[in-house]
């Protein structure tokens, strides 16, 4: 298990980090602390092709299915590397030595793979065996499209039996900025629908990237609607535990991503600010453990 790389940091999600095809880990700003990454799409395949994506030759599809004893392998010899070796004293800052979490999440949406339940099995029941289920939690970020798949939401119980959490993507309020900034076919009413669902199942906290484009902020417009868009989840049933608001750590890699930018702490946190009257937690920073993420 080597890396060229003497440390992991924030601003290098890369998932080669530790020569491993479904394991990485990272260091996670929001987290604060190491987060063990479970990349059940190896193959570089999503359902959604997001304007700030992180994922080297990005495309259409979904996640193939899982080499188990591959997978197995890995998920146990990086957890007792980080448990009972010296890697994160070899790699790790020194501010952020502790193992925080198991996180879904790698190159594509992890609920398009078909063995996307038994993947959280398994990684409960290493967290079992390594002593971890009281002090690390189990963390999936979806893009929620999948979550009316009765395999998925199989996935997502199992999920919540072990006390995990969803991060779902919400990026804006309307449905021509959903499409562009998410490049999918996705609609704010479909969208909300999904989001009702999967907090119906597992705590579910809604997280939002927001950037520049042109050196420009994102319009008071666009702000409104959002808001308008979180306040009607609330009103249809959404249990939202916090909003995590966010903007780029890392540069994007697709074309369509070149014109962006980092909006400013005091953006995001006058936004907010706005969120937070609606009787929302608010998480604000510049990151998050999500690698199709900035």
């Amino acid at each position: 298990m080597g890396s060229t790389r003497k440390s992991l940091t924030v601003s290098d999600h890369d998932r080669n980090f530790s020569g491993m095809k479904y394991v990485y880990p990272v260091v996670s700003r929001r987290a604060k602390g190491v987060s063990i990454g479970i990349n059940l799409s190896p193959n570089n395949a999503c359902n959604w092709r997001c304007i700030y994506c992180q994922v080297p030759d990005l495309s259409r599809g979904s996640s193939p299915s899982l080499d188990f004893e591959q997978f197995r392998s890995e998920l146990e010899q990086m957890t007792a590397a980080i448990c009972i070796g010296s890697y994160l004293q070899d790699h790790a800052p020194s501010d952020a030595r502790q193992l925080k979490d198991f996180a879904f999440s790698g190159n594509g949406e992890p609920t398009s793979c078909p063995d996307f339940a038994a993947a959280v099995d398994h990684v409960g029941g290493v967290r079992e065996r390594f002593g971890l289920a009281n002090r690390v939690a189990v963390v999936l970020i979806t893009n929620g499209s999948l979550v009316k798949r009765a395999s998925v939401r199989s996935g997502i119980e199992r999920l919540a039996a072990l006390n995990g959490e969803a991060w779902f993507k919400l990026d804006r309020g309307d449905d021509a900025a959903l499409a562009i900034t998410n490049g999918a076919p996705v609609s704010v009413e479909k969208q909300v629908s999904r989001l009702v669902e999967l907090s119906g199942l597992c705590r579910t906290r809604v997280q939002s990237c927001w950037f520049m484009t042109d050196g420009m902020n994102p319009s008071p417009t666009e702000q409104d609607d959002y808001l308008r868009c979180l306040e009607g989840a609330l009103k249809m049933g959404a249990k939202i535990a916090s909003v995590q608001l966010y903007s780029l750590a890392r540069k994007p890699l697709l074309p369509e991503g070149l014109a962006l930018g980092p909006v400013s702490g005091t953006w995001l946190a006058e936004l907010g600010a706005r969120v937070a009257k609606l009787g929302i937690s608010i998480d604000i920073g510049s990151d998050c453990t999500d690698d199709r993420c900035p």
